[in-house]
């Protein structure tokens, strides 16, 4: 099969919309407010010769399916089984945006962890060790500033080590 289906989640405005444009050079609304996608957006883009489907899930803060976000998100992943989650975090915000990370990673399946924002964590005198975080979670960990296109050559080099 050369199509490869990815889902991107992530509390809201962690930056999604964000690395979703990037990847697929879609140009869907990046919103700043909470709950700004309410429904998943699709797009695509190639990687070494394989067609990637992207799907951009709602903004949510858990997959306990309380909230019309949490039941897409969390029934895409369930019953869609990408082959790849791509969790995005403001790493300005760790603690929050980990709870998501976590409840994916007990679904079972693969999952790349992005720290987006990771300048403004800087700023913020906060320093994340990268390669301790992946440890932890037994997942690959990509520092990005997605606004300013820093990190997506090594989330690309990830994605294909993971779909191979």
């Amino acid at each position: 099969m050369n199509t490869i289906l990815i889902a991107l989640a992530g509390n809201p405005n962690a930056g999604k919309s964000t690395i979703f444009n990037a990847l697929t050079g879609e140009n869907q609304h990046v919103g700043n407010w909470p709950g700004k996608t309410i429904a998943k957006k699709e797009g695509t883009w190639q990687l070494n010769g394989r067609t990637i489907t992207l799907v951009d899930l709602p903004g949510t803060y858990s997959l306990a399916a309380h909230s019309p976000e949490e039941v897409i998100a969390r029934d895409f992943i369930l019953q869609e089984r990408p082959s790849l989650v791509i969790t995005v975090l403001d790493a300005a915000n760790l603690e929050r945006n980990l709870y998501l990370t976590v409840q994916v990673l007990e679904l079972g399946v693969p999952v790349v962890v992005v720290l987006n924002m990771a300048d403004i964590a800087t700023e913020r005198g906060m320093t994340i060790d990268v390669d301790r975080l992946s440890q932890r979670l037994h997942a690959p960990v990509v520092r990005m500033v997605a606004s300013r296109g820093e990190g997506f050559d090594r989330l690309q080099e990830i994605i294909q080590g993971m779909i191979r």
